[in-house]
């Protein structure tokens, strides 16, 4: 029994109402030696992709610092060596450059997710290539992580939207093959399809915080198996 698993995360641009620009998505969004390089410097003119990437590397400094609530326009600015207007120019107010980081950060890990489901042809490999990609994402990218799930400002409706667009499209991926391959209906697909993200996501954020002296190959291993045997248990029949 073959199961492919394949994310349809939203195109980068499906969020123009915001006047978000991810021409920059294919690189990794936030090296912040990058913006540790300009400290020290003086402000200099910089081409507007540029630019826009240096604001939002110094946001998601102050974001993750004090939290959306605690973080301000002009710390950000000052973060980021620039006046508060060429800020605006960027970004209206503070929940849209919220909102553009966000999106930076959900369209990177959708990417690695879709990465690691594509990196082989086995499919038993390939579940334990995507629940290690949740697993490498939370533990090498922790900042990022508690931005996406665990922000002071999850209760924003246009934010929620944001997360359940992610967790939807991940879900609905797994759902259909599901569906293809037993005899579950797509409503049974969908739940089993949430079942298995979250799986992975609760897990691995477990076994991040908690010290444990099990180490990432093994935790991966375990919960893979658990959820291979899991699926594979409901063969179509013919």
């Amino acid at each position: 029994m073959e199961y492919y698993f394949q994310v349809d995360y939203p195109p980068e641009n499906s969020f123009d109402d915001l006047g978000a620009d991810h021409s920059a998505a294919g690189k990794a969004p936030f090296d912040m030696t990058e913006l540790e390089n300009i400290k020290g410097t003086r402000p200099q003119r910089m081409p507007r992709e540029a630019r826009r990437r240096q604001l939002l590397q110094a946001a998601h400094q102050v974001f993750v610092a004090h939290g959306y609530h605690g973080a301000s326009m002009d710390e950000i600015a000052e973060v980021a060596l620039v006046s508060k207007p060429v800020l605006y120019q960027h970004f209206p107010g503070k929940r849209e450059l919220y909102l553009a980081l966000l999106d930076s950060h959900l369209a990177d890990f959708s990417r690695q997710l879709d990465e690691a489901i594509r990196s082989t042809s086995d499919n038993r490999e390939r579940v334990f290539a995507t629940i290690n990609t949740y697993y490498s994402y939370i533990k090498g990218e922790s900042q990022a992580y508690r931005l996406i799930f665990e922000s002071d400002v999850l209760s924003d409706p246009l934010i929620a939207h944001r997360i359940e667009q992610f967790n939807s499209s991940l879900a609905s991926s797994i759902a259909r093959v599901v569906v293809e391959d037993t005899d579950m209906s797509e409503e049974e697909g969908l739940l089993a399809g949430r079942a298995l993200a979250g799986l992975s996501q609760v897990s691995a954020r477990y076994w991040a915080t908690s010290s444990s002296s099990v180490d990432q190959n093994a935790a991966v291993d375990l919960i893979s198996r658990l959820a291979w045997r899991g699926i594979s248990q409901f063969p179509k029949e013919n």
